[in-house]
């Protein structure tokens, strides 16, 4: 999720794109009205890697320009952009506070 001012361009018109809240399911590009939130737009698209996408977690997105709602999504050239580390951490932190002794 985006949470500060990003600056990136369009993947599909290559304008610059001035993001300031989340990317929503039916967000577009305010230049050539693409969906923002396709796999086009992600920063793990990647059409030499398996399924097209880097993060081997994701479901397979058969459609690459079209609104998806992958849980992996995160734009690309984005500053706020969550890392895969912050998730495992993140994972760690709750199974150690599941398991916690009292």
């Amino acid at each position: 999720m985006i949470k500060e001012r990003d600056v990136t361009s369009c993947a599909f018109c290559r304008s610059s794109l001035d993001i300031v809240r989340p990317i929503g399911r039916k967000d577009t590009c305010p230049h050539c009205h693409r969906d923002l939130r396709c796999c086009k737009q992600c920063k793990f698209y990647d059409p030499n890697a398996y399924n097209a996408c880097r993060e081997v977690l994701a479901q397979r997105i058969v459609d690459k320009e079209r609104s998806n709602l992958c849980d992996y999504f995160v734009l690309r050239g984005s500053k706020g952009a969550r890392r895969g580390s912050d998730r495992v951490k993140e994972a760690k932190r709750a199974l150690e506070a599941l398991f916690k002794k009292k």
